[in-house]
């Protein structure tokens, strides 16, 4: 199977947000997979999570023991990436480690930036 019919398979469980949904989501974990260069260049939506890919699935898993605070299996969690790629495949892949209500921001955090929406400068440190 090809990355694009990978992508596309994903896609179909998934009910994407817009940046300009973003905002009004109420109780949602924002969760920003970007490399920290790509956040510390561009910037990061304020209230978001930086969790590195690599660990994704351990730390959003609701029940497991490496998870981080303040979600349960119900939050809808929102993951996003440079253009909104690979965010809908971590999306996939965290419905698949218990959170059903995981999706991705379309078009990543360039579209958000580009719609005009508040950005925070710099880099958190991200969750390992």
């Amino acid at each position: 199977m090809s990355a694009e019919a990978l992508l596309e398979e994903a896609r179909r469980s998934l009910r994407r947000v817009t940046p300009e949904e973003l905002p009004n989501l109420t109780n949602a974990l924002v969760v920003d997979i970007r490399p920290r260069h790509n956040r510390a260049a561009e910037g990061e939506i304020p209230g978001s999570v930086p969790v590195e890919r690599i660990v994704l699935e351990w730390r959003l898993d609701p029940h497991g023991d490496h998870r981080i605070p303040g979600f349960d299996a119900d939050t809808t969690v929102v993951v996003l990436c440079n253009e909104g790629y690979a965010s809908s495949l971590a999306a996939r892949d965290l419905q698949r480690v218990g959170l059903p209500n995981a999706t991705d921001l379309v078009g990543g955090f360039r579209a958000y930036a580009a719609a005009g929406l508040p950005v925070r400068e710099g880099a958190s440190e991200a969750v390992t």
